[in-house]
């Protein structure tokens, strides 16, 4: 057989090889790390000018106008209800102009009965996080936040006026007051948000939990509630002002008890937290 016959032939072969592998569109879309991000025609250049031109626009204008608003309200509202209404007006503006429906799952009436302390453990990808929590999460509730958020205009002014809970989740013992302060919170009957992750994610994957975010969950010996945010960072993810309207999803756990722990047991929360949120995005992820 001559040189030519033996290179036609491996040609044949490698075309079969590749006529009977498995579509691209059967590859499984999870598979413990966010799949790399496909370009999406929907998202292309009419969306960038659309988001650069008149949802961001909008956006700071609702922002401006009802955070200053809130400052003024900070003056009078001892206990942060009105500024609270006012972050819930904001956040419904923000949701309907950046036309995301959010689909929640896995939640019901005991799940959010805040008659016994609880904190809400949430995943943290996208500056719209906070839009989507303050509308379907149907009760008042504060956020406990790092301290670098104080430095945004309006934003950091209304977290720090409104009772929200500032804490190094690194070491929430250096921040005896907040502590202080958010325990009294907790078991007057007000839930607490965290962010687990202790910031934004950088690529969509969740990021490591910082055990100090479960310390004030213990120590109230509040029962946790893990929820997963799927879809928030593709919808906008850091370094970035393209927001791609999409539908987004918001998906509930099973309660988790801290009752009779101890801050010993901060590790091994933060951990069972963990798996319990990664289980919820993998599930989703995966229809």
């Amino acid at each position: 057989m001559n040189k030519i016959a033996i290179t036609a032939e491996t040609e044949k072969s490698r075309a079969e090889l590749r006529s009977s592998a498995p579509p691209e569109d059967d590859a499984p879309i999870w598979s413990g790390t966010r799949p790399a991000a496909q370009s999406n025609p929907r998202h292309g250049w009419l969306s960038r000018l659309r988001s650069y031109f008149i949802l961001d626009p909008l956006i700071w204008i609702f922002t401006v106008v009802l955070g200053t608003i809130s400052l003024a309200c900070s003056l009078f509202d001892r206990n942060g209800r009105i500024q609270h209404n006012l972050a819930r007006f904001w956040s419904r503006l923000v949701m309907k102009t950046i036309l995301s429906p959010v689909t929640i799952t896995g939640a019901d009436q005991k799940t959010f009965d805040n008659s016994k302390p609880k904190v809400y453990a949430v995943t943290h990808a996208s500056a719209l996080d906070i839009p989507v929590l303050y509308v379907y999460l149907p009760f008042q509730f504060r956020i406990i936040f790092k301290s670098e958020l104080l430095s945004y205009p309006f934003v950091g002014w209304h977290l720090k006026r409104s009772g929200q809970v500032c804490i190094n989740q690194q070491s929430p013992a250096a921040s005896i007051g907040a502590v202080k302060s958010a325990l009294r919170s907790l078991r007057s009957g007000m839930p607490l948000v965290i962010f687990p992750e202790g910031g934004r994610t950088r690529d969509g994957n969740i990021q490591p939990f910082l055990p100090g975010a479960f310390f004030l969950a213990i120590k109230a010996q509040a029962d946790i509630v893990p929820i997963a945010l799927v879809d928030t960072f593709d919808l906008l993810p850091m370094n970035t002002y393209h927001i791609k309207c999409q539908p987004l999803e918001m998906r509930v756990g099973e309660v988790i008890t801290t009752t009779g722990l101890t801050v010993r047991d901060t590790e091994a929360v933060s951990a069972k937290v963990k798996s319990a949120i990664e289980t919820l995005h993998s599930a989703l992820m995966s229809t």
